[in-house]
């Protein structure tokens, strides 16, 4: 049986990919807001990992809106939920099984657990977290056992985090995302596996 899982080509999805491997044939997923932006790094990423990769689109005006909201909100949690949320159900839509990489600690994204039954009761598909009972420093020990990664701000890493393309349109408005956006966020991008 095959499972989509969201792929921003960091250490949680690659890790999630990788146990969700051992059920499941695993294609990997990566959403974009520009149906031209490239992604290279996220595709060497796939490659290192074993799986086939698949480049997503959001709706046209989805970017705008979610700009919008980080805006009249002042920070970006709203916007990066409904932005994976939109993600989780378009590939609900097509797989019975679809995967992510959010953990026991993360606070964004992170679908509260009604929002996720009522989903599965939509649709029928079963959304698989393998990383939710595991924290951080696990996912890091994880991460070095298993996968090369390179770390980074958001915007210096080339990932397929949801956040670059929303800070992206807001500073084409003319605000800094600087004042909505958490300071020193990490971001991190899979350039191998270990053997």
């Amino acid at each position: 049986m095959k499972a989509g899982v969201l792929y921003s080509g960091g250490k949680d999805s690659s890790l999630a990919s990788i146990m969700l491997g051992t059920y499941y044939e695993v294609e990997l997923n990566t959403f974009v807001f520009d149906p031209l932006r490239q992604i290279p790094q996220l595709e060497a990423a796939a490659r290192a990992l074993g799986y086939p990769l698949k480049k997503r689109v959001f709706p046209e005006g989805m970017l705008k809106n979610m700009a919008d909201l980080v805006i009249a909100k002042g920070y970006p949690n709203d916007a990066i939920n409904a932005v994976h949320l939109a993600a989780v159900e378009s590939l609900a839509a097509e797989y019975d099984v679809v995967g992510d990489g959010t953990r026991f600690d993360d606070r964004v994204p992170m679908l509260p657990r009604e929002t996720v039954q009522s989903l599965m009761d939509r649709t029928g598909c079963s959304y698989v977290r393998p990383l939710l009972g595991i924290p951080r420093r696990e996912i890091d020990r994880l991460a070095d056992r298993f996968l090369v990664v390179q770390y980074g701000e958001t915007g210096s890493i080339r990932n397929g985090d949801y956040e670059k393309e929303i800070r992206d349109a807001i500073k084409a408005r003319g605000s800094d995302p600087a004042s909505l956006f958490p300071a020193h966020h990490e971001q991190s991008l899979v350039v191998g596996r270990k053997a």
